[in-house]
């Protein structure tokens, strides 16, 4: 598949004309070509024929290559040598922006990052303003050491310095174009990446790893279409378990089948459902930007609201799903697949019958969430699907059912239903052991190793976080030294007493638009010392998806997000700040809570798993590398008594954490 609408060397392209070129440009562009889009492109050709002509015989153009998981195209990237330049050009502007900086920056990031044959090379962003005055380009390395330039800013008439000044300053073996133009695209994106680009059309081959170590995505998207398949085929009901371990891709596996049934009109019309609202307003709330963003670049104007009303039949919070549900308790819904993401939160039978006699006054309710949601399902007089990707240990609120209760659910009442079973459900932190052994003789369960996702995606510098973060928490610490010995190379993570060097360390790792955020415990209320109050109101839509020009966004280390916020996002880089809520002590972890003006003592095992899986949260959540404060205690403040702190300082620094 070729990700450029045009390339050519330098030396044809030099000698082709640009109507020619221009031609083949509009013949792959998918969209109306507008007038300003055209007279860009000419334009372009016009500048890069002045300032290739010095290398006919050294490299090769490429216009308009694609960055599936940013869903958009470098304007023109060139192999000169052994240098990989990216141009991004900004004709007629007069001024280089930040927003244009950072678009440029991450082009080459995205290259860097997950384009295997531009690992080695050195890479060069080059932000173009026709207009620009004239200006001294600087170039340089990033101190990242990994042969990124940072963004080089240059008008048209300094342009051919800049190429010549890059070539000079770096180094290197001449890449050889056919196996860099063969090299695998294996990105990991974000959440919200993925499910942008997957609402726009791109397949989940194109924006997932493909490496021989992790399944790959589309597998496990295959194996559930075949069971959907199959049901619909043989008129059988079916639901179906994905196991994964934090950051594996469940949720992109769920948005991915959605996107494949979108259309309400097909027979296999899917909707993704959600208990997580922060998750859910996030991810609607991209796709109706980037939507409104693509109708923009095509010319068309759409208003936010018409896109978020298109975006919602799409991803719906399953409570709201729920409640629709019960408008006509005879009634199918419209839909004959429903995928439900962290499933093991779904409420137990109390929460759920407190819920509907006080908000929804239906006084004898007697069912759980799962039993009551596989019931909606099994309206359907022919078939129904249900998916449950399934986090583990992940479960942190009073009330979540974990998985077992869908499985007794489906025990319970619902012996027609075909079961499919990811192999690795009875592992204990999936919490289904018991549940699965009393299915055991039950007719229609399929055990499936294709429904689970072994390896971590979050993460692209380091596959086994999720596992230091793991043995941490058990207190294995000599396994944890071991596992972060394995991973401390490529993912950087720090730990100190000051919250200050903290943001220093997160604002000078990040490149680019690379987000970054701070992230505590919602029971770390003597966080407030350090401007850090957990009861101040967060909007997760503005702290995730606002640049850094807005003082609501993370990138101002202003606003702490806690576990319930980011639970199934990610950051780049995160600032994880612990309370004494989560305390080390030679007899394990303590767990406390602050009510009123002292700590009390957390004694439930249910509100203690909740707690530890808190941190789970906190700790797995970022996709390069991460700064743990542990603060100093004040000895003048009986709430904040070093003792709280620091022996969860030791037991880090033990671990290997180095300190700053």
């Amino acid at each position: 598949m070729r990700r450029e609408y045009y390339s050519d060397t330098i030396a044809t392209f030099l000698d082709k004309e640009a109507a020619t070129i221009l031609g083949t440009l509009a013949t792959n562009h998918v969209h109306d070509l507008e007038p300003s889009q055209r007279d860009a492109w000419l334009e372009e050709i016009r500048i890069l024929k002045q300032v290739l002509g010095a290398y006919p015989h050294r490299g090769k153009v490429y216009f308009e290559y694609s960055i599936p998981r940013l869903g958009r195209r470098i304007d023109v990237v060139v192999l000169i040598d052994h240098v990989i330049f990216v141009f991004e050009f900004k004709i007629g502007e007069e001024q280089f922006t930040a927003s244009a900086i950072d678009q440029v920056w991450d082009y080459a990031l995205d290259l860097k990052n997950f384009h295997e044959s531009s690992h080695h090379p050195p890479v060069a962003p080059v932000l173009v303003a026709s207009r620009a005055a004239d200006i001294t380009p600087c170039v340089a390395l990033t101190p990242h050491n990994d042969g990124l330039f940072l963004p080089i800013l240059s008008n048209t008439s300094a342009l051919g310095d800049v190429i010549r000044e890059v070539l000079e300053f770096s180094s290197g073996p001449a890449i050889p174009v056919d196996q860099w133009e063969q090299g695998h695209y294996c990105p990991t994106p974000t959440i919200i990446e993925a499910a942008t680009a997957l609402y726009s059309g791109h397949a989940v081959q194109e924006i997932s790893r493909s490496d021989a170590s992790a399944i790959n995505l589309s597998q496990t998207s295959d194996a559930i279409s075949e069971i959907i398949e199959s049901a619909r085929a043989g008129s059988h009901k079916a639901v179906c378990f994905v196991t994964g371990v934090p950051g594996a891709g469940k949720t992109l596996v769920g948005l991915n089948i959605a996107t494949k049934h979108i259309d309400s009109d097909n027979a296999l019309y899917s909707v993704f459902l959600s208990g997580n609202g922060p998750l859910v307003a996030i991810l609607r709330e991209a796709l109706a930007r980037d939507q409104v963003r693509r109708e923009a670049e095509r010319g068309r104007r759409m208003k936010k609201g018409e896109a978020r009303s298109q975006v919602k039949a799409f991803i719906q919070n399953v409570h709201h799903f729920r409640d629709e549900c019960l408008v006509d308790l005879e009634r199918p819904p419209i839909e004959h697949v429903a995928l439900f993401d962290e499933a093991q939160r779904a409420w137990n039978r109390e929460r759920t019958a407190d819920f509907m006699r006080r908000r929804k006054h239906v006084p004898d309710f007697s069912q759980s969430e799962p039993e009551f949601l596989i019931s909606c399902l099994d309206r359907h007089p022919d078939w129904a699907v249900i998916v449950c990707l399934v986090g583990g240990g992940q479960e942190i609120n009073t009330g979540e059912a974990g998985i077992s209760e869908w499985i007794d659910s489906l025990a319970r009442a619902f012996p027609h239903w075909r079961i499919y079973i990811s192999s690795r459900l009875t592992d204990s932190e999936y919490g289904g052991g018991q549940a699965l052994q009393r299915i055991a003789s039950r007719p229609g369960v399929v055990l499936r190793d294709e429904l689970h996702l072994a390896v971590s995606m979050r993460s692209f510098r380091a596959e086994h976080v999720s596992l230091m973060v793991k043995q941490l928490l058990d207190i294995e610490p000599d396994q944890a030294r071991l596992t972060l010995g394995q991973i401390a190379d490529r993912y950087p993570i720090v730990l100190t007493r000051d919250l200050h060097k903290a943001r220093k360390w997160l604002r000078h790792k990040a490149r680019g638009s690379e987000r970054y955020g701070i992230v505590v415990s919602s029971q770390a209320q003597r966080l407030k010392p350090h401007a850090i109050d957990v009861r101040t109101p967060l909007d997760p839509i503005h702290w995730f998806l606002d640049g850094k020009e807005d003082v609501r966004s993370s990138y101002y280390l202003e606003d702490a997000a806690t576990e319930f916020h980011v639970q199934g996002l990610e950051l780049d880089w995160a600032c994880v700040t612990w309370d004494g809520d989560f305390r080390h002590t030679r007899n394990g972890w303590e767990h406390w809570s602050f009510c009123g003006d002292r700590w009390k003592r957390i004694r439930k095992p249910e509100r203690q798993t909740y707690l530890k899986n808190a941190y789970r949260v906190l700790l797995t959540r970022a996709r390069q590398g991460m700064a743990i404060v542990v603060p100093e205690g004040d000895p003048e403040d009986p709430t904040r008594n070093a003792t709280y702190y620091d022996p969860t300082f030791d037991y880090l620094r033990a671990i290997g954490f180095p300190v700053i």
